[in-house]
């Protein structure tokens, strides 16, 4: 396999209302990378159409999560930020991702099968296709390397899978285009430490989430200070004091959440948090938590609102993006063509 220069891609979908697990799992990481790699970092507005959207909602969304991006500390001079449906090239090289994949590839995605739900027969296409646009996304830069959660793991093994089918199935053609032994890399998925698995701030037994009908449940990224702290000193907790020790936190969903939350914060363990608080009412414990998460978070969700009220300018940020991301996914595409024997124009 050819030696690739080391890049990171990585996507986040514009469905709206971003919350502390999302900054948590991913965008903290985002940020993270910057100052070690080459990143690349889109909003997959693609994506988001395999179920319905609203227009004006998704077009919305599309500028908050750029904001959100910006706001949390990526530079978008420094990196490229963007979103998909600006670069043509990502639904170019997905329909021949879509010759290339096997049908008993995606029949096992189980992704598909839980969000097309009992009805899969009414599901759209472009669901069950999700994850050659996701390998496209990836591939399109001959990206080396992407930060994913537990849930896109298998995506990024039929990424790999196909990057190397196709490499497989044209060697003689990429060899005599002058590309050496394999065209796409086999991109590798990179762990930063434990995942930041964020629970609702209502039910520590269920993931914090945008659909969950009370807003008191999460944290949003666009809530201002006074909003974080009336959601941090109502979020459910026990009678019970902290416990010193981590395994005190066994079957106190709650507790172990409000700990987890404090601990990646201030990035710290969650065993450091305890050795402070251990002992500690939970009154005083949030009453930490607070003046933390206000710290952390308000001038992010001040920044983003001032942002959005500048939506020419979050359009500039990723009109600019797009501009350099084509510069490179141009001839990846151009390169996919002549490596198929397809006739473009010179």
């Amino acid at each position: 396999m050819a030696a690739f220069k080391p890049l990171v891609f990585s996507g986040v979908q514009p469905t709206g209302n971003l919350h502390l697990g999302n900054y948590l799992g991913a965008i903290t990481k985002f940020v993270a990378l910057q100052d070690s790699h080459d990143c690349i970092y889109c909003v997959v507005d693609l994506h988001a159409i395999t179920v319905p959207q609203d227009p004006a909602a998704l077009t919305s969304q599309i500028r908050e999560v750029t904001a959100a991006f910006i706001a949390a500390g990526i530079d978008p001079r420094k990196h490229i930020v963007f979103n998909q449906s600006q670069v043509h090239e990502h639904a170019e090289l997905a329909w021949v991702f879509n010759c290339v994949a096997r049908i008993g590839w995606l029949n096992r995605m189980t992704q598909f099968k839980e969000k097309a739900g009992k009805d899969r027969e009414n599901a759209s296409v472009g669901l069950y296709a999700y994850p050659t646009l996701m390998a496209a996304d990836i591939l399109v830069y001959r990206a080396t390397h992407v930060p994913v959660g537990e849930d896109q793991k298998q995506h990024l093994e039929l990424a790999r899978d196909i990057a190397q089918k196709f490499n497989n199935d044209f060697s003689a053609s990429i060899v005599a285009q002058g590309h050496g032994e394999g065209f796409f890399p086999l991109p590798e998925p990179l762990i930063q430490g434990p995942a930041t698995r964020v629970m609702s701030l209502r039910d520590g037994s269920k993931k914090m989430s945008k659909s969950d009908p009370s807003d008191y449940s999460r944290i949003n990224l666009s809530d201002d200070a006074d909003a974080v702290a009336q959601k941090v000193r109502k979020a459910k907790t026990d009678p019970e004091p902290l416990p010193s020790e981590e395994a005190g936190l066994s079957k106190r969903p709650e507790a172990e959440n409000l700990v987890g939350i404090f601990a990646a914060l201030s990035d710290r363990t969650k065993a450091e948090i305890l050795a402070e608080y251990g002992g500690a009412q939970f009154s005083t414990f949030k009453g930490a938590l607070v003046d933390l998460a206000v710290a952390k978070l308000g001038p992010i969700g001040s920044e983003m609102k001032r942002l959005q009220a500048d939506p020419a300018y979050i359009d500039s940020v990723l009109a600019d993006g797009a501009q350099r991301a084509s510069a490179i996914a141009a001839p990846t595409m151009a390169a996919v063509k002549d490596i198929l024997g397809l006739v473009r124009r010179r």
